[in-house]
């Protein structure tokens, strides 16, 4: 696969930061904070959004790296509403890059999939952004399998290439082991894991209550509501108290054992939330622990659903 690098040549951290509570529940200060905790760290990838937060996000990272820019690598997406045409890319790539004061965006990503807009109109228009020197590296979000690989051949047909995908995975998501990381793997893709946590289910408290995103947001309420869900999770949690370590920091490690994770995106809104996240990148995880976390959730069905051979 291609080696994604900062703009000064150092190598991608085993971790990215994500940035979605930037002026939402983090404020500036606490923001601030976690930037510089994951700089201690040796955190180098920084990821945003063009939608996350109105524009804070990307407001108060670009404030943040303006003293070290060649040492960030910064990658934000487009396209989660509007559409993926060419105008709506320019248009809010435009924005994104005002608000990150960049000449040149490290990695720009589609943010999900349009079924309306022909890829050759959107890779068209993310290919001239490159050729320009916009951005350095195109990524696709939130796509399944077959999405990217007929992307990649649209791309390729634009003299370019998808370099990056991130999609959902964590100890109680693991749809993405059926065919996504299987395939990038198999073409060279990239992969940056998001929502290690599992929106906080996996951090041993009880997220259903509180102000949390499970507690808040009817979206992660469903798509984390099922009962063996919050079993694995309680299983995973007495796990990660026999072997003395936060739970956060072991599901980010397993999220981050598999052989085609890059690194998985670590979040949170305040310092103190996100140190046991950061300590994940100091873990060495055995194969025999890494089997033996993986057991406790559900593996899904082979792409084939030929249970038989699996």
């Amino acid at each position: 696969m291609t080696q994604l690098r900062t703009h000064g040549g150092e190598l991608l951290s085993p971790l990215c930061f994500g940035t979605m509570q930037f002026g939402r529940t983090a404020d500036a200060g606490a923001s601030r904070a976690m930037y510089d905790a994951c700089r201690a760290a040796g955190v180098n990838h920084f990821d945003t959004a063009h939608v996350y937060t109105g524009g804070a996000s990307e407001t108060l990272l670009g404030q943040f790296i303006k003293k070290e820019r060649d040492a960030i690598f910064v990658a934000t997406k487009v396209a989660y509403t509007g559409g993926a045409g060419r105008e709506n890319i320019k248009a809010s790539f435009d924005v994104s890059q005002k608000r990150l004061q960049l000449d040149c965006i490290d990695l720009l990503y589609l943010h999900r999939f349009d079924p309306d807009t022909p890829l050759s109109e959107t890779f068209d228009a993310l290919a001239q952004l490159q050729r320009v020197g916009k951005i350095r590296h195109i990524g696709v979000s939130n796509y399944a399998a077959w999405q990217v690989v007929k992307a990649q051949g649209v791309a390729a047909a634009m003299g370019t290439r998808i370099d990056m995908i991130q999609p959902m995975y964590s100890l109680v998501k693991r749809q993405a082991e059926v065919e996504l990381l299987p395939m990038a793997k198999s073409e060279g893709i990239g992969v940056a894991a998001y929502s290690p946590l599992g929106a906080g289910l996996l951090t041993g408290k009880d997220t259903r209550r509180g102000d949390g995103r499970l507690a808040t947001d009817s979206r992660y309420a469903a798509r984390y509501g099922q009962p063996w869900m919050h079993k694995t999770a309680q299983d995973f949690a007495a796990f990660a108290a026999r072997m003395q370590m936060a739970p956060a920091t072991l599901a980010v490690a397993w999220a981050a054992r598999h052989p085609s994770v890059n690194c998985p995106i670590i979040s949170a809104r305040t310092v103190d939330q996100l140190r046991p996240s950061l300590a994940a990148a100091q873990i060495s995880m055995s194969g025999e622990d890494y089997a033996r976390i993986t057991a406790l959730s559900q593996t899904p069905a082979p792409a084939t659903d030929r249970l038989d051979e699996a």
